[in-house]
């Protein structure tokens, strides 16, 4: 699943694709929010994308099961 975080004054948007559901991102930012911490995202490969829940200006989820187009995808 593809997840686009916008960033409060930021020009780009952070994208993020991973294996997680979108109901499992959505409540890892609902606690985020609430405790003013910090929003842990795992991408395909393993590694941890770490974004303060005080600067999220908005959270995009894909689609949970996009198809791979390319050689890569065999």
């Amino acid at each position: 699943m593809e997840i686009k975080v916008g960033i409060v004054h930021g020009a780009r948007e952070i994208i993020v694709e991973t294996e997680e559901t979108a109901a499992s991102v959505e409540t890892a930012f609902s606690k985020a929010v609430d405790d003013d911490s910090v929003l842990t995202l795992t991408d395909d490969r393993g590694r941890k994308v770490l974004i303060p829940a005080s600067r999220i200006a908005y959270l995009e989820l894909g689609q949970e099961a996009a198809r791979r187009v390319g050689f890569g995808s065999l």
